[in-house]
């Protein structure tokens, strides 16, 4: 019963991901028809993208925590409330300023609650094939490109970018609340309690102030901001980018479900791999393909080319992605798992915040998006390096974490 029910929670949490992390980074689609319709800046409309990565770590981490505390269900019902009124109130902004604090915070902040509290949730219901499991929730963000964009694509080209916004947050309100309502803590955490005194589930006694001073949660979380920071100004401007290119904008939004479809691969394959070769392995070679594809998207303008590098880009930053939740399970055990997680994907929504703003900002500045691709690449690099200084897992030394 355990394992069955276990991989239910695993198909929730991947719809979840795809509905609402699909509505928020359906933004990329939006840009073009907001900024023609409006009068709105490229930088301005992306500084909401900005927002939302802030908004949307610091919300995880409370999310997480409370997700430790109460369990997930409530967690991701608030969640799924909160999207649909932040998208709502966001397709009737009249100003530039109320649609950055109403999409970049409201909208930010529900979505916050979907994918620490899911990973963290399914990363307790799996002894063996845990690194295929968190993937496979994570798979969600992959099949959002091939799903929720090209539905806003085509949205926005039969509608005006309100009307379209608004149906893809009263979809998501549709599909998120019933789904939440099927979300069960893992049976170990619930055993334990939100009290119980100071061990977790697999025999640890580790604090949170422990935990988040370690040297293993300081290299995690500075990996997971690099490994962001890389990704996110490409994700978020290459629709843009392709269509400067000259390409039709269908065309230009197609590039961005291949990046989903390969990602969708990228975690399943990583996955495996994960649980076969180790989960530190993968994550250096991961990071390293992210950066070469991050700046091969500099040597591409035709379709065919853009094709390519998106699948590679997508299998690599998907693959990578999920794993952060099973290396910080092997860390620091089930029972904290929520909060020490969301303080990672706060401190790795920070590299997130830097894309859309800075890609927007260079384009605003330069006319061209050559020195995103560029600093993506040297910034991929980096996270790299940062991640062959991950210290052995606990199953390679006794389970006592070092304070810093």
């Amino acid at each position: 019963m355990k394992l069955h029910y276990g991989w239910t929670v695993v198909a929730v949490g991947a719809l979840m991901t795809c509905v609402g992390m699909g509505a928020v980074f359906s933004l990329p689609v939006f840009l073009q028809p907001i900024t023609e319709q409006t009068g709105w800046t490229r930088a301005g409309v992306s500084s909401a993208m900005t927002l939302d990565f802030l908004a949307m770590g610091v919300a995880g981490f409370g999310w997480g925590a409370l997700s430790d505390r109460f369990g997930p269900r409530i967690v991701v019902l608030v969640g799924a409330l909160l999207l649909g009124l932040g998208l709502t109130l966001a397709s009737r902004a009249t100003s530039l300023l109320e649609f950055q604090l109403v999409y970049g915070v409201l909208v930010g902040i529900a979505a916050g609650s979907f994918f620490t509290p899911m990973m963290a949730a399914v990363s307790g219901w799996f002894i063996e094939h845990r690194g295929l499991a968190v993937s496979l929730v994570s798979a969600g963000l992959g099949v959002a490109p091939m799903t929720v964009s090209p539905i806003a694509g085509w949205l926005v080209t039969t509608l005006d970018w309100r009307t379209a916004q608004l149906i893809i947050g009263l979809a998501a309100l549709v599909l998120l609340v019933p789904a939440a309502l099927l979300v069960r803590r893992p049976p170990a955490a619930a055993e334990a309690g939100p009290a119980a005194g100071g061990t977790t589930a697999d025999g640890t006694g580790l604090s949170v102030a422990r935990a988040l001073r370690s040297p293993q949660f300081i290299v995690l979380a500075l990996t997971f901001f690099a490994c962001c920071a890389t990704h996110s100004g490409p994700i978020f401007h290459t629709v843009s980018y392709a269509i400067s290119c000259g390409l039709p904008a269908m065309a230009a939004v197609s590039i961005y479900s291949v990046e989903g479809l390969a990602g969708l691969g990228g975690r399943v394959l990583f996955g495996l791999l994960a649980d076969r070769l180790g989960v530190k392995s993968v994550i250096v070679g991961g990071l390293l393909v992210q950066a070469l594809a991050a700046g091969s998207y500099l040597f591409v303008s035709q379709l065919v080319g853009f094709y390519s590098v998106a699948a590679v880009f997508g299998l690599a930053y998907g693959g990578v992605m999920p794993l952060y939740a099973a290396l910080a399970r092997e860390y620091f055990g089930q029972r904290i798992l929520g909060t020490v997680f969301g303080a990672a994907a706060m401190v790795s929504s920070l590299g997130m915040a830097l894309g859309p703003v800075v890609g927007g900002w260079i384009f605003d500045t330069f006319n061209a998006y050559d020195w995103l691709y560029i600093g993506s690449f040297a910034v991929g690099i980096g996270a790299a390096a940062i991640a062959l200084a991950f210290p052995p897992l606990p199953s390679a030394e006794p389970r006592r974490l070092q304070p810093a």
